[in-house]
């Protein structure tokens, strides 16, 4: 499956209302594993990110779905990479002429 890292910041929204924000990360991992998809990790973090996520998802049109889901309620913004594994460099690397 596609592996996507996920950048959040808190919207004002969000950090108004962080004392719920655990139940709505419960309920975000809840909601991606619905359309087939996990959360393999997941981070609080400092700096210029709130948060952290490295998922995993069955296409793009699963991943960006649930991210258009995850902006629109209004607490965090996204910065979506697709990543891929060393394995996969590897793979890719040999096939350059």
């Amino acid at each position: 499956m596609p592996i996507y890292v996920s950048l959040m910041k808190f919207t004002d929204q969000g950090a108004k209302d962080i004392k719920e924000a655990p139940e709505r990360i419960e309920m975000a991992f809840k909601g991606l594993e619905a359309m087939g998809g996990k959360i393999i990790d997941f981070y609080v973090t400092m700096g210029e990110y709130d948060y952290v996520a490295i998922a995993e998802g069955p296409s793009d049109e699963v991943a960006l779905t649930f991210l258009m889901g995850l902006g629109a309620a209004g607490n965090v913004r996204t910065t979506t990479l697709k990543a891929f594994k060393r394995e996969d460099l590897v793979k890719l690397v040999k096939r350059l002429p």
